[in-house]
């Protein structure tokens, strides 16, 4: 089972759940695709901007991250989908609508009851309202992670130092020059700091290049794996 590195407070957003979903849903939702589709319903209509928010079939099947936990296999990721999509519509968590071959999903509320209405009556059209689709990503560890889980622990100077490196160096080159000091075993900024003022200053060869591409795959199927971007 992959290890959750913990909530980072002040930089998530929270997704506001009402508290129905506690009192009538969660203790008795007992299979696992039917939860995760109620939770990504309510992450993707969060997101959204424009009334009525809807959840588009096509949407689901395009985020890549949210299938591959549903299966290995395209068809197992979309039979399993399509069974957690029916119970959840079943139970009467989520409201479905077809418009011109095209399968809508509305949370069973005021405004996802309006949203049938007007779809029969032709009030409403899904695809002159479209909102620009979400798609899941997992977070990218900012520079304050990544030194703290790599080098070690943070004093306010040292904050105020890896602020300013933020700023005048790319978070590729920092991921790499941190990467670089761990695998070296050399834990401490001024190490890292050397490596990217040489960088700016000299510019990166091809050999630094190719060796950094070497390491990173190395690093990538290793204990840093989360930090490594490939």
């Amino acid at each position: 089972m992959p290890e959750f590195d913990g909530f980072t407070a002040g930089r998530n957003e929270s997704i506001p759940l009402p508290a129905t979903f506690f009192t009538h849903l969660l203790t008795v939702i007992d299979n696992l695709d039917e939860m995760r589709i109620t939770l990504y319903a309510f992450w993707y209509l969060s997101g959204q901007i424009k009334e009525p928010r809807y959840l588009g079939l096509m949407d689901i099947l395009q985020d890549n991250l949210l299938m591959a936990s549903f299966g290995t296999t395209t068809d197992e990721q979309t039979t399993r989908l399509e069974e957690a999509l029916r119970r959840a519509c079943d139970r009467g968590t989520l409201l479905e609508a077809r418009f011109k071959d095209k399968r809508f999903f509305f949370l069973n509320g005021e405004q996802g009851k309006a949203a049938l209405v007007g779809l029969k009556n032709g009030t409403w059209d899904p695809e002159t309202a479209q909102s620009l689709p979400l798609r899941l990503q997992r977070e990218r560890p900012n520079i304050f992670s990544l030194y703290e889980q790599n080098i070690g622990p943070l004093t306010p100077i040292l904050s105020e130092t890896l602020q300013d490196a933020e700023a005048t160096y790319s978070a590729e080159w920092i991921e790499d020059a941190i990467r670089i000091a761990v695998t070296r075993n050399v834990r401490n900024w001024q190490y890292i700091e050397a490596i990217l003022r040489s960088w700016k200053e000299k510019g990166r060869d091809g050999t630094d290049r190719k060796s950094a591409e070497e390491k990173r795959k190395r690093d990538s199927e290793g204990k840093y794996a989360d930090f490594i971007i490939t």
